[in-house]
This record gives structure tokens, C-alpha cells and sequence, in this order.
């Protein structure tokens, strides 16, 4: 395994036991260090931005046993200190705001707990299970599905811990596609993520692995060629799945980390979430969008957010998505322009939602309103012999 050094990056200087000078050090120490100094506590904070009284009291709030707060060095080196809307902030920087509920907020906004069929093991569709193999982020962010239960304290499920689950889908053959989440399985170690990737390679009739991961962007430095390495050894077909939101969360750091995975071979996929205030304007999905394919990571989903509990003013409304996506349909290339979905309330399955297109249908024509608001008719081919 290759001991390769890298140099410190610029958020690590100054920082307790980092040298101002330049210095090498192995890219198992970096992200390790960068884990280590996750920012978790309101002096933290104020140490790097200057918070505004709803966000001071969301993150008493969220300490005093709220959803938690962990937010890395490297992602808040991204922020604006002074602008509370910048949009890197508002995704993980608690808010007074998290103790309103609105109609439609829910616990488990996709039925999860409803769906679980073995410890950590969800199943909402035929072919596919989603497992969940820790409760740990490098960043919690605000609008986090699972709020209800990351960061709860469980850490990293021990490969004991989930054979249920890996006995279920042995059993179940009808299982075609494992993803693997939480958490983030990519806090934890690599021996650990090896050997549960390992297990689920030794099931023969699972067709491929999603790993769904934001440590590209939050914790970029997690991504090294000993880790891509060692992934790429237990199962043939792993798919990357990871979220970016905004344009500045494309950096050379994260960059150099999604390159290290295409190099590796991993197809990389996005899903953005559609938030207000950090993305809800087509000039910043463009430039996200086009950004992403050019550092070779498709996007996927725009997913309208689902409604978790207190997150109403990161929530926007659905015909807003809509809007959006009419305007970027036709302006932006089909490899970087993703689904429009709607994961629906209580787990019954994505929904494939954008503008009405089909204008008017009988006797084998149909009328089609094409990207710039032209009507053209589609004629069928007479039926029968």
C-alpha cells in the first residue's frame, strides 16, 4: 500500500498541532486530523463566523439535544463569516427555525422505519435494499432525512451486528442492488468499510453496490488512492453516490477527490437536494450542474426535500422545483441535467416530477411542447397489419 505524502492543506495551518510551515504528512493522518477537529460546540463556531441570534440559539438548541452539530474544518473553511445566507452556511448551521413545525413535516419522511425487514436493513423497492451501516457524518447537515436518528450515539455497525441483514439478502435472491448509507459509511476506517464491502461482494446475486457517501465534499481529504484501492477489490460493480448542492462546494480538494475515484474506475452520481436559499435559482443549478461533469460526476437527482421535521425554511415549494426545471430542460446538456424527484411521504417510491409537455393526445397525434414553447404534433403509425 503506497505511503504517498501530502502536503498540509490551507484550512490545517494554524490549526492546534499544525505547523504554519509547510509540512508532509500520509493521507491517512489527513483526513483522520480533519476528523478529529470537526467543529461540535458554540465556541468552535464563533470562532469562525459571526452568527446571527437564530442561529446562536439553534445551536444551543441543537446541543442541548436537538439533532446534533458536527461541521469539519475543510467545510467550514467554505463559509462566509459574515453572511448567515451564504449557502454552504445554511446547510449545516443550526437555526432557531428547527423547533417549527409545518403541515406535512414527518419523523421519518420515507417510511424507513416502516420498511425495515432486518436491523439496519430497509427494503422499499423489489430489487433493492438499502443498508445502513453507521449513524456517524463528518457534517451533519440541517435538512438530513435521518435526523432522527444520526448521530444517536451507535457509531459504526459492527459487521455481527448487521448478518441479519446480510442473511436476508442471501436469502432473498430477487435482491439485486445493495446501498449502502447512513451516516456516511466512509467515516469509518477502511478496514472496516473493506470488510463489510467484502461480505456483500461474497453474495453472488447482487449485480452491483451503491455507496452513498458526501465525503467528497465535506471531508474530501477521505478519498485516497489506498482507500479507492482497496474498495475496488471487493466487488467488480460499486457505483458512487454522492451530493453536492452548490457550485462552491466544487474546490480543488474535492475535485482531486472525485478524480481519485473515476481514476479508480467508480462511476460517480449526484443528488442534489433543491433548498431555499442555497440553490433554488437556475444560474446556480447550471453552474452546479456543469461543474459537476466536468470533474466526471453525472448528475442524477434534484430532489425536492423531503419534509423532515423543522426544516420548513430549507423546504421550497414543489411547483418551484417545477419552474426550475423547465428553465434549464433544452438549455443544458442531457449529461448534466438530472431526474427531477419527489421521494414520496411515507416510503411508497420516487416519483419522477417536471413541466407538462404532452399539450394534447387522440386519434395517433399528440401535441408536444418542446423546451422553447413550440407546439409540435407527434403522429403514431397506423396500428394493425
Amino acid at each position: 500500500m503506497s505511503t504517498k505524502t501530502l502536503p498540509i492543506l490551507a484550512h490545517e495551518r494554524g490549526r492546534e498541532g499544525a505547523s504554519s510551515d509547510e509540512r508532509e504528512i500520509t493521507p491517512d493522518e489527513a483526513w483522520r486530523r480533519e476528523a478529529k477537529g470537526t467543529i461540535r460546540d458554540l465556541a468552535g463556531v464563533e470562532a469562525h463566523l459571526t452568527l446571527t441570534d437564530s442561529e446562536r440559539r439553534g445551536v444551543i438548541r441543537a446541543l442541548k439535544g436537538g439533532f446534533p452539530m458536527s461541521i469539519t474544518p475543510y467545510y467550514m473553511s467554505l463559509m462566509d463569516r459574515d453572511d448567515p445566507e451564504c449557502p454552504i452556511r445554511r446547510q449545516v448551521i443550526p437555526r432557531e427555525e428547527e423547533a417549527i413545525e409545518t403541515p406535512g413535516d414527518l419523523h421519518d419522511p420515507l417510511g424507513e422505519v416502516e420498511h425495515e425487514v432486518a436491523p439496519d436493513l430497509i427494503r422499499r423497492y423489489p430489487d433493492r435494499v438499502l443498508l445502513l451501516a453507521t449513524d456517524r457524518c463528518a457534517v451533519y447537515c440541517r435538512f438530513c432525512t435521518r435526523s432522527r436518528m444520526v448521530g444517536e450515539g451507535g457509531g459504526a455497525r459492527s459487521l455481527r451486528h448487521l448478518e441479519e441483514a446480510f442473511r436476508y439478502i442471501e436469502e432473498n435472491e430477487d435482491i439485486a442492488e445493495v446501498i449502502v448509507s447512513g451516516g456516511d459509511p466512509l467515516v469509518m476506517s477502511t478496514s472496516r468499510i473493506v470488510e463489510l464491502f467484502e461480505r456483500l461482494g461474497s453474495i453472488p446475486h447482487l449485480n452491483n453496490i451503491r455507496l452513498a457517501t458526501r465525503a467528497p465534499v465535506t471531508i474530501p481529504s477521505r478519498i485516497t488512492a489506498e482507500l479507492a484501492e482497496a474498495l475496488k477489490k471487493t466487488h467488480p460493480a460499486i457505483w458512487v453516490m454522492t451530493h453536492f448542492n452548490h457550485p462552491r462546494e466544487i474546490t480543488p480538494e474535492s475535485t482531486r477527490a472525485c478524480a481519485i475515484l473515476a481514476d479508480h474506475g467508480f462511476p460517480i452520481m449526484n443528488q442534489s437536494v433543491l433548498l431555499r436559499g442555497v440553490n433554488d435559482d437556475a444560474e446556480t443549478l447550471t453552474a452546479l450542474f456543469r461543474g459537476l461533469v466536468r470533474i466526471r460526476v453525472r448528475p442524477y437527482y434534484l430532489l425536492q426535500m423531503d419534509p423532515v421535521r423543522g426544516t420548513g425554511h430549507l423546504r421550497t415549494p414543489l411547483s418551484r422545483g417545477i419552474e426550475l426545471f423547465t428553465r434549464l430542460q433544452g438549455r443544458l446538456s442531457g449529461i448534466a441535467l438530472p431526474k427531477l424527484i419527489v421521494d414520496t411521504p411515507g416510503g411508497r417510491g420516487k416519483v419522477v416530477v417536471g413541466p407538462d409537455v404532452i399539450v394534447n393526445k387522440g386519434d395517433g397525434r399528440t401535441t408536444l411542447k418542446t423546451f422553447r414553447g413550440e407546439l409540435v404534433d407527434y403522429i403514431d403509425p397506423p396500428l394493425g397489419g
